[in-house]
């Protein structure tokens, strides 16, 4: 009777064991659906081919893993703020976000037609060199939690500083420090180089 019943709860476990295993198979599965939905709405923006459908909306494909990744964070904390990302983000968890930021990391980075004023591009290297932005951002450096800017959307990197100059974008203070540095002129011309490399 006792080897019945010690079979009886060994079979009962098993069952158990496997029935979770169906669960978390399952619920995988639900999650990598969840992600390729989100990836599709991303790309609504952001560009099923990696060129996005606006000039001031970042290009993603090829872009800094750990920086995509800490600035869905910042939009979920509203560290960073923007009315459609921080509605886009606010139901994302940790794995969601590093999800999303490993699949745009690994495209390869678009070409971008970006319209570029040859001689604002050439007073914007020697002002990035000024501000000594140069050491970092005129070459792409790859894993390196620097974003890339070289090849970005001209109007986008524009838009991008002049929010860190106005204190509109806060989650790097001292980007907004050294923005305030530079005169409107010299943001646009800075945009237009980073753009052409």
């Amino acid at each position: 009777m006792q080897r019945k019943t010690d079979w009886s709860h060994k079979l009962t476990r098993y069952f158990i064991a496997f029935a979770a295993l169906l669960t978390l198979i399952g619920y995988s599965h639900a999650q990598e659906q969840d992600i390729e939905q989100t990836i599709t709405t991303c790309q609504s923006c952001h560009g099923a081919n990696g060129v996005p459908v606006s000039a001031d909306i970042p290009v993603l494909e090829g872009q800094e893993y750990y920086y995509l990744y800490v600035q869905l964070k910042d939009y979920k904390s509203g560290l960073r703020a923007n009315p459609i990302m921080s509605e886009m983000v606010k139901n994302l968890s940790k794995d969601d976000m590093k999800a999303l930021a490993q699949y745009f990391s690994e495209k390869p980075w678009p070409k971008v037609a970006n319209e570029l004023d040859d001689g604002k591009a050439g007073k914007g290297s020697s002002a990035l060199t000024a501000g000594q932005c140069s050491q970092c951002h005129s070459t792409y450096q790859g894993d390196s939690r620097v974003p890339r800017l070289a090849g970005q959307q001209v109007a986008y990197l524009l838009q991008t500083m002049q929010d860190f100059k106005n204190k509109v974008r806060k989650n790097s203070p001292a980007k907004g420090s050294l923005m305030d540095s530079f005169s409107e002129e010299e943001l646009e011309a800075m945009a237009h180089h980073l753009a052409g490399l």
